[in-house]
């Protein structure tokens, strides 16, 4: 299995918002390029986590991103499932009901497994701790955010 583009950009682009915080309006522009998102993908991806109700999309020149929830209560999961659906690992998991034997089957049992513990890893990681981890997103060159050799987040 591999994550889509999109489910990849949606992850790096709510980092950063969980880097600027709960409430803080972020442009586009600042986070395509400190994220390293085409902007045209960063939109649509936008729109999907907007609807899920994570972030708020503020329009015209002073517009961008808002992040609505604390970076605590979102989880890796929910971001990648937002883009990508409910994991699942082959069609007789994701549609039992076209698998004749997914019930005797020895390998659908393994398939369940890997799904339920791929989820709960996945699951168990919440926006907070990826910033604490310094995760996907580039650290900031010299002073050019307003702070001594790092990022003003």
């Amino acid at each position: 299995m591999r994550l889509t583009r999109a489910a990849e950009y949606a992850i790096r682009c709510m980092v950063y918002l969980a880097k600027r915080g709960k409430g803080v309006l972020t442009s586009r522009q600042e986070i395509a390029e400190r994220a390293e998102i085409p902007g045209h993908f960063l939109a649509k991806i936008a729109q999907d986590l907007a609807r899920a109700g994570l972030i708020e999309i503020r329009q015209g020149a002073k517009g961008g991103f808002v992040l609505l929830k604390e970076p605590a209560v979102i989880s890796l999961l929910e971001v990648v499932e937002i883009m990508i659906g409910e994991i699942y690992l082959n069609d007789c998991i994701a549609r039992p009901s076209d698998c004749k034997v997914s019930y005797s089957c020895a390998v659908h049992q393994v398939w369940m497994k890997a799904r339920e513990q791929l989820r709960a890893t996945l699951g168990e990681v919440s926006l907070e701790q990826l910033v604490k981890e310094e995760s996907c997103i580039a650290p900031c060159q010299g002073n050019s955010f307003g702070l001594e050799g790092g990022c003003r987040f």
